[in-house]
């Protein structure tokens, strides 16, 4: 006995004893740990086999109610239908997510919902979505927002005018807002003239200085010498796009002259020979090709703000909803119409 006492009080043995009950930790865990990620796998592959095919209204219900997954997940879900592009089955979920009446995060939710409505296109009921947020949150800057949107895309101008009064009082910068809605408000008013537009747009630049390239536009297309008369030399490369659509009937010699830049793109265009260079590359080229190559500007538009691009012109950028972004990018391109001017040519 006394021998057996000496080895349990040998270091030795204890140093032997301790690593082993590591080991047998360590063992246990790993095996535990695998065990769990195996679970987990076949959970997991169980829960995605349900979405394989996309589960109707019926199956989502029964989803969501059973619990098995926490709401997070169920938005997350959402979240990727939406990226996707599946607005029906994201409008479906977060439904469903509100009709168990339990929602941790309701008014989010209800938030989320309003603006799949409004990217699907139903105005209506992303206006009604948001109008009972703000009937209970009246102080919610985001749905105030998402309803000027709605208003905007009905075309209500009026109302969403009415919106922009309780985001000032939150403090919000709305003198931008402001002026692109009384902007878009003439643009669609067809009681007035187009003489009478342009005047009115005319007098909104002249006290705002904003809006440059949506004012413009209006005006050189429906009045071009009024355009001409009240023109900033300062806007040359943001107008690019349409001072390069501009017919020639309708220039102004004298203040192209005056422009070094405006010189360089009627010059590249072969309208005038005022600029033998230019330091933007495509003007650059064209003016050297002196129109004997088939080959013109084309132009693509990016919003400064996102630096999302798009292939045609936006006033309020479709993906950060910012106004006044627009930055144009000019591209050497084939010129098809002077293809077809040649054909008809031909057959005189």
């Amino acid at each position: 006995m006394n021998s057996f006492f000496i080895e349990f009080r040998d270091p030795l043995f204890s140093i032997i004893v301790f690593f082993s009950i590591i080991f047998a930790i360590t063992f246990f865990s790993y095996w535990w740990s695998k065990y769990r990620r195996n679970e987990d796998s076949k959970y997991l592959d169980k829960f995605l086999k349900q979405f394989s095919t996309l589960p109707s209204k019926d199956e989502l219900k029964v989803l969501i109610s059973s619990g098995d997954l926490s709401e997070k997940s169920w938005l997350l879900l959402a979240h990727s239908y939406y990226k996707s592009g599946n607005y029906e089955k994201c409008i479906e979920i977060y439904n469903e997510i509100l009709n168990l009446g339990a929602s941790k995060n309701r008014q989010e939710t209800m938030f989320l919902l309003g603006r799949t409505y409004l990217k699907a296109g139903f105005l209506e009921r992303a206006k009604q979505i948001f109008l009972s947020i703000l009937k209970t949150n009246p102080r919610t800057p985001e749905a105030l927002k998402s309803l000027l949107l709605v208003y905007e895309q009905m075309r209500d101008y009026k109302s969403a005018l009415d919106v922009l009064e309780p985001l000032d009082e939150l403090n919000e910068d709305i003198f931008l807002e402001s002026t692109y809605l009384k902007v878009m408000e003439i643009l669609n008013n067809n009681k007035i003239t187009q003489e009478e537009k342009s005047k009115k747009l005319l007098d909104i630049y002249i006290n705002s200085h904003q809006l440059t390239y949506m004012l413009f536009e209006y005006l050189f297309l429906h009045n071009p010498s009024l355009a001409w008369e009240h023109f900033d030399h300062s806007k040359s490369e943001l107008l690019s796009d349409i001072l390069w659509k501009i017919e020639p009937k309708d220039l102004n010699l004298d203040i192209i002259s005056q422009n070094g830049y405006l010189r360089e793109l009627y010059s590249a265009r072969g309208d005038v020979e005022l600029a033998k260079s230019s330091s933007v590359f495509e003007l650059d080229v064209l003016i050297k090709l002196e129109g004997k190559a088939k080959a013109t500007l084309s132009f693509e538009y990016m919003c400064d703000d996102c630096k999302t691009v798009q292939p045609f012109v936006f006033h309020r950028c479709p993906s950060c909803h910012s106004i006044g972004s627009l930055y144009v990018e000019c591209h050497l391109s084939k010129d098809f119409y002077k293809d077809i001017g040649e054909e008809n040519n031909s057959f005189q």
